[in-house]
């Protein structure tokens, strides 16, 4: 079963612990979060409403609002949330505790949903697909990141980060979770999400990735890169189509 308690238990390690995974969820977001800003500015205006599905600590909600969109982020773990609510400079992002499955949303109500760093961590995504779906305007866009399934990404993302991080919580991920490219497509199809783009996501094989290697803890200077293989961890976007498919 997958582990999500140890989310409650890190409080501003979110920020600082480079001797846990959540380190390298951190070097994701430095890239992960501009691409988004990018991509979102391309398809709506400043002042957008964007809607974060498993925000945890707020990575993405605090810097989508400081770049002038409107947002809300929701997460179970009401300890995660207040440390987003301590890290948001503006004092402006709505943090709600909720279920993915049941969001507190009216239909059509975002410009922009983002799930990334959530679909591997719940044991029904359809569930959560459908309500991004539903709470997403017509034309509005999809944000999404998980991990492919396949024996290299068992091997790297779970074995790998048990035997080279610190601290790293039991069932952090588990493999049947894992969702592959063609899967994922296929859900979001199913609920009216139109997929026009998805990149790999992987470690830089640099000096800090093997300096990792050597003391178990994540150099600062640990870094992601985007690949065209999606092998591994992938990103995407997806579109809602103007009518129920």
């Amino acid at each position: 079963m997958i582990n999500n308690g140890f989310y409650e238990e890190l409080l501003e390690s979110w920020y600082t612990a480079q001797d846990h995974p959540i380190a390298l969820l951190r070097a994701e977001n430095a890239v992960r979060i501009p691409w988004i800003l990018s991509e979102l500015s391309k398809r709506a205006s400043t002042g957008a409403f964007l809607l974060d599905i498993g925000c945890g600590a707020g990575f993405l909600t605090n810097a989508a609002q400081k770049a002038g969109y409107r947002v809300s982020g929701i997460d179970l773990s009401e300890s995660s949330l207040s440390v987003a609510r301590q890290f948001d400079a503006t004092q402006k992002v709505e943090y709600i505790q909720a279920s993915a499955y049941s969001l507190p949303f009216a239909n059509e109500t975002f410009d922009a949903v983002a799930a990334t760093d959530i679909l591997e961590h719940v044991e029904k995504p359809h569930l959560l697909i459908a309500e991004a779906s539903r709470v997403l305007k017509k034309g509005g866009t999809f944000f999404f990141h998980t991990f492919n399934r396949n024996f290299l990404s068992y091997l790297i993302i779970i074995k790998g980060v048990e035997w080279f991080v610190k601290n790293t919580p039991k069932n952090m991920h588990v493999y049947s979770l894992f969702i592959k490219p063609s899967e994922l497509k296929n859900l979001c199809a199913q609920y009216n999400l139109h997929t026009s783009l998805m990149v790999g996501l992987r470690p830089q094989l640099s000096f800090p990735f093997f300096k990792m290697l050597i003391t178990r803890k994540v150099p600062p200077s640990f870094s992601f890169r985007f690949s065209k293989t999606l092998v591994t961890g992938y990103c995407g976007i997806a579109e809602k189509g103007a009518f129920p498919v």
